[in-house]
């Protein structure tokens, strides 16, 4: 008699964001080079087709992925509500001459995360997760890298950044239980906007 052997469907890790999948949350397959398939999350199929993956059973032949650079929007412009082009030139606003050099090193860190991609990807899972708690932290003894911590009740992400390097942002440690975060990555001194933009708590005044 053949003795049946239960079987555990494995686990499903988002190829964009590295998040496993929540249990009946379905991936979507998608293909960056057009040969092997990949699972992507929900959350970041948009992303996905940003990078030109192309979606299993899309008729369509492989995008090419958008190789422009996105140019960095104005420090200041952390401090405005309003959204700003891409293209505006950096202006230098007195606001930023009023603030304290950790200050400054807290604000071009949110720009250099608000440039990159996993700006996106941390909106993608705020839309899900609700909204997460945030902070900015120098490295002592590492000139010039921060740490932001992006934080839920069940999930945590960490990013360096460090603006001269070839990557001015990572993904450096994840986790899901916030006892395991250092507390001196929970002075939560920054938080997170619906689009997933990173802005300090600092007061322009």
């Amino acid at each position: 008699m053949l003795r049946q052997v239960a079987r555990h469907p494995a686990k499903q890790v988002c190829a964009v964001c590295e998040r496993t999948l929540l249990t009946g949350e379905r991936a979507i397959r998608f293909s960056p080079d057009g040969e092997e398939f990949v699972d992507v999350c929900p959350l970041c199929q948009e992303l996905a087709l940003d990078y030109g993956w192309v979606r299993e059973g899309s008729p369509t032949s492989p995008t090419v992925p958008n190789q422009r650079r996105k140019r960095r929007r104005g420090l200041a412009s952390l401090f405005d509500p309003r959204r700003q082009p891409p293209d505006d030139p950096v202006v230098s606003e007195p606001i930023l001459r009023r603030l304290s050099a950790p200050e400054q090193q807290m604000v071009e860190a949110a720009d250099i995360f608000n440039s990159s991609d996993y700006r996106r990807t941390v909106g993608g899972i705020a839309k899900s997760l609700g909204e997460p708690r945030a902070s900015i932290i120098p490295l002592s003894g590492v000139m010039g890298e921060l740490v932001v911590t992006v934080a839920w009740d069940i999930s945590w992400y960490q990013y360096r950044v460090t603006a001269e390097a070839a990557q001015p942002v990572r993904l450096a440690e994840r986790g899901h239980e916030l006892g395991d975060l250092d507390r001196g990555y929970k002075r939560w001194n920054a938080r997170i906007e619906p689009d997933g933009r990173l802005v300090p708590e600092i007061s322009p005044v």
